[in-house]
């Protein structure tokens, strides 16, 4: 038996165009798509290593033909499927109640008719979150979301984007959440439940090193890799140290563009470590992962959520957000 404590991975399937959209680049309105190259190698990569893992999945991709054979493949290997909104717009906090409603009630739709799977789980785009969004997941009977991102580093990542970006300011105002903000990296690292009006809704954070709130998601390991592979691989070893010392359970995050390097021309230059070779990318990957199992036993959200449920402690709060000052009608 393994005794191991669980890590649950989780991978934001943002295609080409999602990245596009956020970075304010108006190519993005013709859905390119990398999906036929991304998945067939992520699920390759993870079936060599025994891995289940999430899937969140957009709406919108799941509705074109061309990509239903790649998400197909998805549930057919053995993965769970989770929601990632229908637009992908990462000011989905700024949506009026019935907008969102609509937005998840499409995304549902859309997802289940290409896997075949009715979602349970949920991860706004660019970790967007809000009462109301809280409130629509509870009420359409959601098991948990899985949004919260603690990353002190959030608002440097945020102006980095930004620096990079092709946005005009309206475009940043309307973006000014992405990411996080630095009040969301005072939310614990660990699970809890948002307390809402009609009842408790467990959340399952994305994973920063207990303590000090630094990302600690694969493409951050990447993208430190990019400058030092030796300081990439002591940060993961004290991310390592940090959870167990803490007894944090993490919940990890991959991103198609982990699988990806430059010579798969994506466009997406801007993105952090996106001049790297596949090769060394993987390379990379897999040296990470081989750290992380030494302590931790890799799981789908839905059996690190199993876990959690059977916890009769877990802390509430109140589901407040600083950013919460208009709506989009």
């Amino acid at each position: 038996m393994n005794n191991k404590p669980v890590m649950s991975l989780s991978l934001d399937l943002d295609n080409q165009w999602t990245y596009m959209k956020t970075h304010g680049n108006p190519e993005w309105e013709s859905l390119p798509s990398y999906l036929d190259i991304a998945v067939p190698r992520i699920l390759e990569f993870l079936k060599q290593r025994n891995i289940k893992i999430t899937f969140f999945v957009v709406g919108q991709d799941a509705v074109l033909e061309k990509n239903r054979d790649a998400l197909g493949q998805l549930h057919a290997a053995g993965h769970e499927i989770a929601n990632h909104s229908f637009h992908h717009e990462p000011w989905l906090h700024l949506y009026s109640l019935e907008k969102l409603d609509t937005e998840l009630a499409r995304a549902e739709d859309a997802i289940e008719s290409a896997t075949g799977v009715r979602v349970k789980g949920f991860r706004g785009p660019g970790f967007s979150l809000s009462t109301s969004t809280l409130n629509v997941l509870q009420k359409r009977d959601y098991e948990y979301d899985a949004t919260s991102f603690p990353n002190i580093l959030n608002p440097l990542a945020r102006a980095y984007f930004f620096s990079k970006s092709q946005l005009s300011d309206e475009e940043k105002k309307q973006r000014k959440a992405l990411f996080g903000t630095f009040s969301d990296a005072k939310r614990p690292v660990k699970p809890y439940r948002w307390s809402l009006d009609e009842g408790p809704l467990l959340e399952l954070p994305v994973t920063t090193m207990p303590l000090f709130k630094v990302p600690i998601h694969f493409s951050y390991l990447v993208y430190l890799a990019s400058y030092s592979s030796v300081a990439a691989k002591l940060y993961t070893s004290l991310a390592t140290s940090m959870c167990r010392v803490t007894g944090t359970e993490p919940s990890l995050l991959l991103h198609p563009l982990d699988f990806m390097g430059v010579e798969d021309n994506t466009g997406l230059e801007f993105f952090p470590a996106m001049s790297m070779p596949v090769e060394k990318k993987l390379e990379l990957m897999d040296g990470f992962f081989a750290r992380l199992q030494k302590s931790f036993r890799p799981v789908p959200m839905s059996e690190h959520i199993k876990l959690i449920k059977a916890q009769e402690n877990l802390n509430q709060y109140p589901a407040v957000f600083a950013h919460e000052k208009a709506v989009v009608a």
